[in-house]
């Protein structure tokens, strides 16, 4: 078992820090937070935003569970353009052809680099991927019903961030940053394969994606309605009527959430009339590229050096595209 350095712990004291300080500032004020009409705006806040992701968080992973079984990584590979720019747009649109969610997306994006996939194409894959499909923009276009130009917002936004962040990492990254680690995903679901057929492969990974993306909806539904029904109306939307404020808080929620892309748009919905457009974009874009699992998982892929720098780069692109982009919603 490998231990943790104190900079790899540094994801985990993040969202940590950032619950203690919401209890210690606003549920002391909230002596009554057991009444009955709590309790129920409590339930159906969470019944709500849980019923209506769980469809698409579904579709999502039976879509990867399908590319995972069935589309080889040689496939792939010999489809990357050798010019930078055709590369990068190509790893953008690779989302759209295949949709995977953010939770698969390291071990796909792991088999592909020892396949020969350039450092700056996975880069744009793993920030494009999880956003750039037809059910992350299905998703968002229900959840934003009365507001579709979120929706259209949200894919340019993230193809943009995705492409800068590609052409920052091929001009600056001259050497290997991945660490020595060899995926035996592939093994493991060839070995599935051969024994139940492929039909049982695409049942059995479906199966086990959709509890680990649904663990992760169930927490982050539990906390967007514990915020939405005890946290005081007045203090959200003093939050939400700070520039600053209103970006930092919706940023660091969604780290803290590590919503799948398939649900977070119903998450950020609940926030549309307290919050600026942007800062929901920056909600519904940082969430995919950079989480509090996928911190972890980055970690565990790249040197801790580049990782923090990657860190760096989606942080400062996705807060400085959204509030360009808020000018225009």
């Amino acid at each position: 078992m490998t231990t943790l350095s104190p900079l790899k712990m540094l994801p985990l004291l993040i969202p940590a820090a950032f619950l203690i300080t919401a209890g210690v500032l606003w549920l002391p004020g909230h002596p009554q937070v057991l009444d009955n009409a709590y309790t129920a705006a409590f339930k159906t806040g969470f019944i709500g935003i849980l019923l209506e992701a769980l469809p698409f968080v579904l579709l999502g992973a039976l879509l990867s569970s399908l590319l995972r079984v069935f589309v080889p990584d040689e496939m792939i590979s010999r489809w990357i353009p050798r010019r930078p720019v055709p590369a990068i747009l190509f790893g953008c649109l690779l989302g759209i052809l295949f949709p995977v969610c953010e939770c698969g997306m390291i071990p796909l994006v792991r088999r592909l680099m020892h396949k020969g996939m350039p450092l700056y194409v996975a880069i744009v894959f793993i920030l494009s991927g999880p956003i750039l499909n037809p059910v992350v923009y299905g998703a968002t276009l229900t959840a934003f019903r009365a507001h579709p130009e979120l929706a259209y917002a949200r894919m340019g936004l993230a193809f943009l961030v995705a492409a800068v962040i590609g052409f920052v990492v091929y001009a600056t990254v001259r050497k290997s940053p991945l660490r020595l680690s060899i995926s035996r995903e592939g093994g493991e679901i060839h070995e599935r394969s051969t024994r139940g057929g492929k039909l049982v492969a695409v049942f059995v990974h479906t199966s086990e994606e959709f509890f680990e993306m649904g663990k992760y909806l169930i927490i982050g539904c539990l906390l967007t309605s514990g915020i939405q029904t005890f946290m005081d109306q007045g203090s959200l939307a003093a939050i939400g009527g700070k520039p600053l404020g209103s970006y930092l808080f919706m940023m660091g929620l969604a780290y803290v959430l590590s919503l799948c892309s398939t649900s977070d748009a119903f998450v950020a919905s609940t926030f549309l009339h307290t919050f600026p457009s942007g800062s929901l974009l920056a909600f519904m874009v940082l969430g995919p590229m950079l989480d509090f699992k996928n911190s972890l998982m980055l970690l565990s892929l790249f040197k801790t050096k580049f990782a923090f720098y990657l860190f760096f780069l989606i942080f400062s692109a996705v807060f400085i595209s959204s509030v360009l982009a808020s000018l225009w919603l």
